[in-house]
């Protein structure tokens, strides 16, 4: 099986969490998503936490449905740790109280909830409204992974776009099961926040990349990465115009964990990089750069398995995330590419 991290990625989180991560000690966290991007970061911090900083270890019960990933292979590394194969749409039975639950699951990339509508709906609607349950009963903190894709397309007199931005999105796009079902799971928190002293925060992520993200995945740097290793021409959906900031997974492994310890209830953060916000043209030049050679790129129409409405620029604003949270991104994007490039010409197959 093929690596899916750097461990000194995973040392550099635990080692920028510093003493807050004392919070996890003794304490019981119910992770889902647990198998997928995201969820495998969690894992392995809470792995080391528990084997380098940890005064009484954290235990974690990690689920995942497996709709869109694979069982992990054989017994959990640290004992600390159970998988258990579950679906969060249906009501979850958890052993001994719960301090912390994290509702990493989701169906992110397009190709996939484009493939799975209504099994992205229910994860982060029926989902969330069983885990904060949950929640509400163990007295847990719980958090939220939402997503910047609930902003929409924003207005250009919000670009960078700050968590008080109501977004500009369409109930009946191609985008809409991910983008709503976001939005509606960030209602559900505001609505047990506010009615039942749930503590809630929602996490809005914006483009994280790193090893580990699946050559299946079907987003732009995975896809480009295959492209790479296979020796094909980069393919640039619509116009390569569109702009993104991309934040490298030690920036948000460290700014999702500090949400969930720190954050205020009832806020939702923007995690991310606030710059440089670049097209995709750029990008394939800042790949370029980490890669030390000049690559064939073809600018092609948006294929029907990929949603064509996306938005034209994603830029937050940090500064509530850096007053509340004190984060700060670290990585600049040239070096989170080496460090990418590097792990998917050593896992990739260039045949996704």
């Amino acid at each position: 099986m093929a690596a899916t991290h750097h461990d000194s990625d995973i040392a550099e989180i635990v080692r920028r969490l510093g003493d807050r991560a004392q919070d996890f000690a003794g304490k019981h966290v119910l992770l889902t998503g647990a198998v997928g991007f995201l969820g495998r970061y969690f894992t392995a911090v809470f792995q080391e936490l528990n084997r380098a900083a940890l005064k009484k270890p954290v235990s974690v019960t990690a689920l995942d449905s497996l709709i869109t990933g694979t069982r992990p292979d054989g017994a959990p590394a640290d004992k600390h740790i159970r998988f258990i194969e579950a679906d969060v749409t249906k009501p979850v039975a958890v052993d001994g109280k719960v301090d912390y639950v994290i509702h990493a699951a989701g169906i992110a990339s397009p190709f996939h909830y484009r493939r799975y509508p209504l099994e992205t709906l229910g994860v982060a609607i029926d989902g969330t409204r069983h885990l904060l349950e949950l929640a509400r009963a163990n007295r847990a903190r719980f958090a939220f992974f939402s997503s910047s894709e609930i902003y929409g397309d924003p207005d250009p007199a919000h670009v960078p776009t700050m968590e008080s931005y109501r977004g500009y999105v369409s109930s009946m796009g191609p985008r809409a099961c991910y983008d709503e079902s976001k939005r509606v799971g960030e209602t559900l928190c505001h609505i047990y926040h506010d009615s039942f002293d749930v503590e809630t925060t929602c996490i809005r992520p914006f483009n994280v990349f790193g090893p580990g993200m699946r050559e299946t995945d079907y987003r732009v740097l995975p896809n480009f990465a295959s492209a790479i290793k296979a020796g094909r021409p980069l393919r640039v959906y619509g116009t390569g115009k569109q702009t993104r900031t991309y934040c490298y997974v030690t920036d948000a492994m460290t700014g999702f964990l500090l949400a969930v310890l720190k954050g205020l209830p009832g806020q939702p953060y923007n995690i991310g990089c606030a710059q440089p916000e670049i097209s995709v043209h750029q990008l394939v030049e800042a790949i370029e750069r980490a890669l030390g050679r000049k690559l064939e790129r073809q600018v092609i129409e948006h294929p029907d398995s990929y949603p064509s409405d996306e938005p034209q620029r994603r830029c937050p604003d940090l500064r509530k995330a850096a007053e509340h949270l004190d984060y700060r991104a670290e990585r600049t994007l040239d070096e989170g590419l080496k460090r990418f490039f590097d792990w998917t010409q050593r896992n990739f197959t260039g045949t996704p």
